[in-house]
């Protein structure tokens, strides 16, 4: 039988057991123990088992696109590439990609007056002059013989056919040697610049045509003669632009800007007013004087323009005028 140390029999025992029943909490009233704290860290572990589930999902999901676009050999889809040369070709011609109508007429403007004029005296200049539009290597006569002589008198833009963003057709309405003619340009654009590209065409000028007879209408005679004598009074400030007095003659709000002495007033060479209510549309022929030399005769043309016109208080006022589109029905 082992005997204990007399060490441990010793008075620090006693002190020591004591200080460990002083450390160990007491138990709660009623003889019960507290329930154990709960272990830290297991949320924590729920948060990590979630996110990696979420992670693999992901994975999984990049993988099954992944096969099916190699069984399937899909691909991402690319601009094609007729469209993308398209862009490239058209934005040389204008800055929008479309081909520079308002400068080719110009153009072809400038080469017409110079194709358009020659003579045996001028040939050299005219070559000269021509090779400007003409591609390098071109015949800077464009085919011309040398012989005879042409002169052009005037000329405008009649159309544009424009037939993609680099080239189009200008054709020009001129007036050659005392007659009318169509001029078709080819125009090659690219970029800020360019060239006659070939041949012009002359073309047959618009023809002559007669157009329908209006139907016939009676005029309303009362209104008529009321506006044939109140109309001079008109056509005088008309004439003359004088602002405060045209202002008499119009409708009230109404602004009409005269011809600032241009011409003078003559004479009505004819009148036309419909039937209707307040407001009519009457046609009126106005012989103008234009002014010539110093005391020469004065030129007399007359010009035919469509107004409204609206009864006020028994009298006619002016509510606009312009240019007419129809022949004078009836004569005064």
């Amino acid at each position: 039988m082992v005997r204990r140390s007399t060490l441990d029999r010793s008075p620090q025992s006693a002190v020591h057991a004591r200080e460990s029943e002083l450390q160990s909490p007491a138990p709660p009233p009623g003889g019960y123990d507290r329930a154990p704290a709960p272990r830290r860290g297991a949320g924590g572990r729920w948060t990590v088992w979630v996110l990696r589930a979420l992670i693999w999902a992901v994975l999984i999901i990049i993988g099954v696109r992944g096969v099916i676009a190699i069984v399937l050999n899909q691909k991402t889809p690319s601009p094609p590439a007729a469209s993308t040369s398209a862009k490239s070709g058209t934005a040389a011609a204008g800055t929008d990609g479309s081909f520079p109508s308002g400068l080719a007429g110009g153009y072809a403007m400038q080469f017409a007056s110079v194709y358009l004029n020659f003579s045996q005296s001028t040939a050299s200049q005219r070559a000269r002059e021509l090779a400007a539009f003409l591609p390098n290597g071109a015949d800077p006569q464009l085919g011309w013989n040398g012989a005879g002589s042409l002169k052009l008198q005037s000329e405008q833009v009649a159309g544009i056919s424009v037939r993609d963003a680099q080239h189009a057709v200008v054709t020009l309405l001129a007036q050659v040697n005392g007659q009318m003619m169509e001029l078709g340009v080819p125009i090659y654009a690219s970029g800020s610049g360019m060239v006659v590209n070939g041949q012009p065409a002359w073309l047959a000028a618009p023809t002559r045509v007669s157009p329908p007879a209006p139907a016939a209408a009676s005029p309303d005679t009362a209104a008529q003669n009321a506006l044939q004598a109140q109309l001079p009074a008109f056509f005088q400030a008309y004439a003359s632009g004088a602002s405060a007095t045209l202002t008499r003659f119009l409708v009230h709000g109404v602004t009409i800007t005269g011809l600032g002495g241009a011409v003078t007033y003559s004479s009505i060479a004819s009148l036309y007013v419909p039937p209707g209510g307040d407001t009519r549309q009457i046609t009126v022929s106005v012989v103008w004087q234009i002014p010539g030399p110093s005391g020469g005769t004065a030129a007399q043309l007359p010009m035919t323009y469509d107004m409204t016109v609206v009864n006020q208080n028994s009298n006619w006022y002016v509510k606009s005028i312009r240019a007419a589109d129809q022949p004078v029905e009836q004569q005064s």
